[in-house]
């Protein structure tokens, strides 16, 4: 069974910073790409950023290019989401996600595991 457990979230003030946490266990995810979305009240699941399984590519959505930055560490099965100088408009619930593909992917159907998702809150 794969899972994938987000951590990391919380509230915090505008331009200040958070590192979001994806482990994933039942499944390597050495040979894939991950992903991270992030879905709003009222808004539909958005694109945040993108990682391909060798690492050497990412894709970020125009929002969070230059703030955010998507790494993995595949010996620790996990992917990371460091968000500096955050804006109350990055508040939402923010969710990983599992390729079956190698390559990035910046579209929820490239993506064949979710986890249940994390709170982040930036007040203003």
């Amino acid at each position: 069974q794969v899972q994938l457990v987000e951590s990391g979230g919380g509230l915090v003030q505008a331009g200040g910073s958070l590192r979001l946490s994806c482990a994933v266990s039942g499944r390597t995810i050495s040979w894939r790409a991950m992903g991270w979305f992030r879905q709003a009240p009222g808004n539909e699941r958005e694109f945040v950023a993108t990682i391909s399984a060798s690492g050497r590519s990412t894709d970020y959505a125009d929002s969070v290019k230059g703030r955010f930055t998507i790494s993995r560490d595949n010996a620790k099965n996990t992917v990371y989401l460091q968000m500096n100088n955050l804006k109350p408009e990055d508040t939402a619930v923010y969710y990983c996600a599992l390729s079956a593909s190698t390559y990035i992917a910046t579209i929820p159907g490239g993506y064949d595991y979710w986890g249940q998702g994390t709170q982040v809150t930036v007040s203003s």
